[in-house]
């Protein structure tokens, strides 16, 4: 696969042509099976692939979820770099893999000194939304609360007077469902509004299972 080369390494030169050295920029290379980061690593990186291929995991109860398989040319990490967020998902080279790692600081000087790049990204940004979003539209009512019930089900704490609590946060809900967090979101929100599930101190409670596990045949 050839090299991917929108993002070189490089000394950038700013629009005032001071000569900006980049900072903490330079390429990897991971064997296969190489871990690249962890989930819920703290991180201020992102990665561009040059060559290669990497996936991407999330933990959930029942092992681990594959969400993407990326290649040349795609980039991952991004959100500790934009709004500080640790690892969301577990990187991994799938075979051997060249990759240049980029700081916050770095990107933002080669996205004013090379503009198609800050476009690049955001075209990139934008189609990974658009595809979220025609998965949603796509997915019937069933095909989302499914298995989020099955995995509320696998969460669920020992009743109570006040019912069933359920733990984990929506991203644990959506890793265990298999679900995006937007189409997490939405299945929890079905619930929420059919009154199968209520919020009490920010935890998600059911009066009983027996009627969460009744949606399973009211929406089949």
């Amino acid at each position: 696969m050839p090299e991917y080369d929108l993002f070189p390494r490089i000394t950038l030169v700013a629009t005032d042509n001071t000569a900006i050295q980049v900072r903490r920029t330079f390429e990897r290379v991971f064997a296969q099976g190489d871990l690249i980061f962890e989930e819920d690593d703290a991180g201020d990186v992102l990665f561009i692939i040059q060559s290669g291929e990497v996936e991407l995991s999330r933990r959930a109860m029942t092992g681990r979820h594959t969400i993407a398989t990326l290649t040349a040319g795609e980039f991952f990490g991004e959100m500790c770099v934009v709004i500080g967020e640790r690892r969301t998902a577990r990187a991994v080279a799938k075979r051997e893999t060249r990759l240049l790692e980029l700081d916050g600081e770095t990107l933002e000087a080669m996205c004013i000194d090379r503009p198609e790049i800050a476009i690049r990204i955001i075209s990139q940004l934008t189609a990974r939304l658009i595809e979220s979003e025609r998965r949603l539209s796509a997915l019937g009512i069933d095909d989302l609360l499914r298995p989020m019930v099955r995995a509320l089900l696998r969460s669920a704490e020992s009743p109570s007077e006040a019912g069933v609590r359920f733990g984990g946060n929506l991203k644990d809900l959506a890793n265990e469902s298999g679900l995006s967090m937007l189409e997490a979101h939405h299945a929890l929100q079905q619930l929420l509004d059919q009154r199968v599930l209520k919020l009490v101190d920010d935890c998600l409670v059911a009066e009983d299972l027996d009627s969460l596990s009744a949606t399973l045949e009211t929406n089949s």
